[in-house]
């Protein structure tokens, strides 16, 4: 089983689209899937657009009544998957955006190198010199910022989101989180970093696939902004979880 979450804050024009189209890909490859979406208090019409979805796809949907932001919903549907997968060595998570920017054609790629062996599949961004200036100035700071330690050798690109984690690596990931405690702490580039950092030691091997990110694809005004996600990268850089050996409770 493949759980494809979709953390959501007003993507009415996009969420059902683009769950249409995961569904094609995976009626095209024959392969068990289940959605798992957090509308995380959207105040467009997301929630009338997924409504119907609920009745003609494999879908879950948790709705968060106040703004908890990316990271929480994303631990939210990786705890989600966690608790519904029985086969945690043969199930994987795939996270991507609502808005478009990762597109689901390369889904059938990601899942040839997950058959293949892969406990995790990144996606590496490209086409860097098409995106949004503000996108750029901050992929240039990030590189000065942040040089994790702890992430997986195999992975260039630990700001990209779009990604394939095995549903065990996940779990042991879980299970390292002290009592009480949140297993991402840190908002935008700087979860999928956080993220990475997490699942790392208890990788058996890894892979990456190009991602040819399409801005253009977008149909409402960009929320990214460059300085809270240098300074989200920054605070997570004095994370001591994220400057961990990498060999450090290896599976």
């Amino acid at each position: 089983m493949i759980y494809v979450s979709l953390p959501v804050h007003n993507e009415e024009h996009t969420i059902g689209v683009l769950m249409w189209k995961i569904r094609k890909v995976f009626t095209d490859l024959d392969r068990d899937f289940r959605i798992l979406v957090v509308d995380d208090a959207s105040t467009d019409g997301t929630a009338e657009v997924l409504e119907p979805y609920r009745r003609v796809l494999p879908l879950t949907v948790f709705r968060n009544e106040t703004r908890r932001g990316y990271a929480a919903s994303l631990e939210k549907l990786i705890g989600e998957a966690v608790d519904l997968s029985r086969y945690p060595k043969r199930d994987a998570l795939l996270v991507m955006q609502a808005d478009f920017t990762d597109g689901p054609e390369m889904i059938p790629e990601m899942l040839r190198r997950f058959q293949g062996g892969a406990d995790l599949v990144a996606g590496r961004t490209v086409d860097i010199q098409d995106a949004p200036r503000a996108v750029r100035f901050a992929r240039f700071g990030a590189g000065l910022i942040v040089k994790p330690r702890g992430a997986a050798a195999e992975v260039e690109d630990p700001f990209c989101g779009f990604r394939l984690y095995r549903l065990i690596t996940l779990k042991r990931a879980l299970k390292d989180v002290p009592e009480g405690g949140r297993l991402l702490r840190h908002e935008g580039w700087a979860s999928s970093l956080e993220l990475l950092s997490a699942v790392t030691p208890h990788l058996r091997s890894a892979a990456q696939v190009d991602i040819p990110t399409d801005y253009s694809r977008r149909y409402r005004r960009s929320r990214f902004r460059a300085a809270a996600t240098l300074w989200a990268l920054m605070r997570a850089s004095r994370d001591p979880r994220l400057r961990r050996d990498p060999a450090e409770g290896r599976a």
